[in-house]
């Protein structure tokens, strides 16, 4: 099972906790408990997955923690926030245009 590196914004409890991916872009989960937001989190990927999919565009393959925290514009907020992996659906990842 493929998984993905998620930032986990939880700004307090007057609102909502927010979950992004950094090899996502565009892709984010919420709710309104910790719970919540990682239930959805999988979701999440794979309608982003199937827009971009329809789109013909390619899905980037998932990097490892230890290469995200190497990208210093992903490394700043992996240092702020939690991460979690979150499984994706099995499908056949196309290399990202670079």
């Amino acid at each position: 099972m493929t998984h993905y590196v998620a930032i986990i914004e939880d700004a307090g409890p007057d609102h909502a906790v927010g979950v992004w991916f950094p090899d996502l872009p565009g892709c984010f989960s919420a709710g309104d408990t910790l719970d919540e937001a990682l239930a959805n989190a999988p979701e999440a990927i794979a309608l982003w997955m199937d827009t971009m999919s329809e789109d013909g565009k390619p899905i980037p393959r998932p990097r490892t923690p230890s290469e995200l925290r190497a990208d210093p514009e992903v490394a700043a907020d992996m240092a702020k926030h939690v991460i979690a992996l979150i499984p994706a659906p099995d499908l056949a990842f196309q290399p990202a245009a670079e």
